[in-house]
């Protein structure tokens, strides 16, 4: 369909080297779109970034610390260098820590604050400036941050990951409506994925079992499917077809948005 066609699109993806975030990056090359796998994970990043290559998309890697302001700064101008451009970002990169309330670490709780929220900050700031008349690149563009359904509903065990992307939402929104009010012409959006097996997603089913909140892993995904209505666990390109949509022409007027792709889990 043409309105998902990203052809000359310039991409950026956080948190891309595996998982959802390299699912984002091989939807959006397939969309047409030249991407920049971003992450601190440097030899399965470039391994990413060579797979997308190795299907004839233009792709590259850069080695980015989301909580570093100097990073962000090498990383979009290298996205700009590389691709010629930039005018797509997607800020997945995230940690989530497990523990009960009562058991909460203030370490932990500030590595995921410093991850998912200041990070998540300094993208959408960097692409802004970017992105916005007379940035580097200069033409607009879109914006793409990953939340979770954990923002949405009140998940056992995961107090301060649940804040911090909450904390994503809020961000998106408010960012969404300054660079409509400063004229930027850049659109924001997030997504609140549902739960996926995934390596983080593996560690949290363990995390709660080992939290004393179900008996066994497979009770504590089975929890998480009965209370989606659709009757599954997410998949990676369920996510990745979501940012596809919402960084395409067929979103054209759509942002400030909360897009849950959760099978209903969150309603």
């Amino acid at each position: 369909m043409k309105a998902f066609d990203l052809s000359g699109r310039k991409a950026l993806v956080t948190g891309a080297a595996r998982g959802i975030g390299a699912a984002i990056a091989q939807a959006l090359a397939a969309a047409g779109a030249s991407v920049v796998i971003a992450d601190v994970m440097e030899d399965n990043g470039r391994e990413t970034a060579q797979a997308l290559s190795a299907t004839g998309a233009k792709a590259d890697f850069v080695r980015l610390d989301v909580t570093d302001e100097a990073s962000w700064v090498a990383a979009v101008e290298a996205t700009v260098k590389s691709l010629g451009g930039f005018d797509l970002l997607v800020n997945n990169a995230g940690v989530e820590i497990t523990a009960l309330v009562v058991d909460i670490e203030a370490a932990d709780l500030r590595r995921m604050l410093d991850v998912n929220v200041v990070g998540t900050a300094l993208g959408m700031k960097h692409a802004f400036r970017a992105m916005r008349p007379g940035g580097a690149a200069g033409k607009g563009g879109s914006i793409v941050n990953i939340s979770s359904v954990a923002a949405t509903i009140a998940f056992p065990g995961i107090p301060g990951y649940s804040a911090s992307k909450s904390a994503v939402d809020r961000l998106t929104r408010v960012g969404a409506m300054e660079a409509g009010k400063l004229g930027y012409g850049v659109r924001v959006n997030c997504i609140f994925p549902g739960l996926v097996p995934t390596v983080m997603g593996q560690k949290l089913a363990a995390d709660v079992v080992a939290a004393g909140l179900f008996p066994s892993i497979e009770e504590a995904i089975g929890a998480v499917i009965a209370q989606t209505p659709l009757g599954r666990l997410g998949e990676v390109q369920d996510m990745a077809d979501a940012v596809v949509f919402l960084s395409s022409d067929a979103a054209r007027f759509v942002t400030g948005v909360g897009l849950p792709v959760d099978g209903g889990m969150g309603m």
